[in-house]
């Protein structure tokens, strides 16, 4: 089952989605472990202290390619790339809105496996 969750960005209501599916477009679109990548920058922010953060380029990168398939995987009409998604944007602190997407996620991640731990009860095993 999947969970979506509404963040404000930029004066602008945005819908994420994280479902089973996530890791499979991730890898898909970005040949990359989401659950590597979100492990990554869960460890590279302190919440909402930018001065204690030690997030790179390249984790910006990966933050902004997380949010935009979240984005996009709840709503078909978010454009097509990272690049045109964030492109409708001003600036956005990464520091208030990582915070809720990793939230979501590990909300997904706990409905996934309860929902296994459920199934083996009514199986027997």
């Amino acid at each position: 089952m999947a969970v979506t969750k509404t963040i404000t960005i930029d004066g602008q209501p945005v819908t994420f989605r994280a479902s089973a599916a996530i890791p499979r477009l991730y890898r898909n679109k970005f040949h990359r472990d989401i659950y590597r990548d979100l492990n990554e920058l869960q460890k590279g922010i302190s919440e909402n202290d930018s001065e204690n953060s030690s997030l790179d380029t390249f984790s910006l990168e990966l933050f902004e390619n997380i949010a935009w398939l979240m984005a996009k995987h709840a709503d078909a009409a978010v454009p097509d790339t990272p690049e045109e998604w964030l492109d409708g944007f001003n600036t956005f602190s990464i520091y208030e809105v990582l915070p809720q997407i990793i939230e979501l996620w590990g909300i997904n991640t706990e409905q996934q496996v309860s929902a296994k731990k459920n199934i083996a009860r009514q199986s027997g095993k």
